[in-house]
């Protein structure tokens, strides 16, 4: 017997869900409770942000960039490096000699260590031969004036104006340039007119009587010569024999250690 509206002790209450029944209503309610807990699917879902750093698209566009704005840099220095050299403008500042800079000269900064010494034997070669051609000039005034013609004066001065630079340009800067820059072109360039500077050495040293008797040079013979007509000239005449056979052994020296220091290199 039962009371009414008492619970049924043996009732179990709202029948529970089977979740293997078709039951559409228990499918919906299971996403949406999923969803709504972990946030997917919703409209207004957190977005997350990615940085660009990362992305290598990026990155290749800006070595990209990057490189394109070197290579504009490179062809910009180009090109006023050749416009300098079209309008004839010496790229090297002349700094030698301090009082009056005519060339461009510079061992300590610009030639390796290891060949400094032979260089400076170079440049004293070549300026070894600039003194000979103007005690060479001296000598010969003093014999024009006792008496030797203007003609040999004339001589003494061409050999010293042509002979300075010639020297200079034929023989020293290639080697300072092939030094500087380890050319073997310009190092042959300095080889053959260096012989042929080697070889008037002797030759001015000699002072053989091929033209007007020899007398335009300070040689041995035209001192011989000079010492029979005048003492003053002839005692001008042996020391200036005297520095051209010190030039000429002192380019010999600079002409082994240049040839050793190519061998070394090459």
């Amino acid at each position: 017997m039962s009371r009414t509206g008492d619970p049924n002790p043996f009732d179990e209450g709202e029948p529970e869900v089977n979740p293997f029944a078709n039951n559409s209503a228990s499918k919906s309610r299971i996403p949406k409770v999923v969803a709504s807990t972990f946030g997917f699917g919703q409209k207004h879902d957190a977005t997350v942000d990615i940085p660009l750093d990362s992305d290598p698209n990026m990155k290749a566009k800006q070595l990209a960039t990057w490189e394109a704005d070197l290579k504009q840099r490179e062809r910009d220095i180009k090109r006023r490096e050749d416009a300098v050299l079209n309008a004839g403008v010496p790229v090297d500042d002349r700094n030698w000699p301090p009082f009056f800079p005519i060339i461009h000269h510079d061992i300590a900064n610009e030639i390796p260590v290891h060949a400094q010494r032979m260089q400076y034997l170079a440049f004293a070669s070549w300026l070894g031969l600039v003194f000979c051609l103007l005690f060479n000039v001296l000598a010969i005034t003093v014999a024009w004036i006792r008496g030797g013609g203007v003609m040999i004066f004339f001589l003494a001065v061409i050999y010293v104006l042509s002979g300075c630079p010639l020297s200079y340009v034929l023989w020293y800067r290639p080697l300072y340039n092939a030094v500087r820059n380890d050319s073997a072109v310009k190092f042959g360039w300095f080889f053959l007119f260096y012989l042929i500077h080697v070889a008037f050495c002797i030759f001015a040293s000699i002072a053989p009587p091929f033209a007007f008797h020899g007398k335009s040079f300070t040689g041995i013979l035209a001192a011989i010569d000079g010492f029979s007509s005048n003492v003053l000239v002839g005692v001008f005449y042996l020391i200036g024999f005297g520095f051209f056979c010190l030039e000429a052994l002192l380019s010999l020296w600079v002409l082994q250690k240049v040839y050793s220091y190519f061998r070394g290199q090459r």
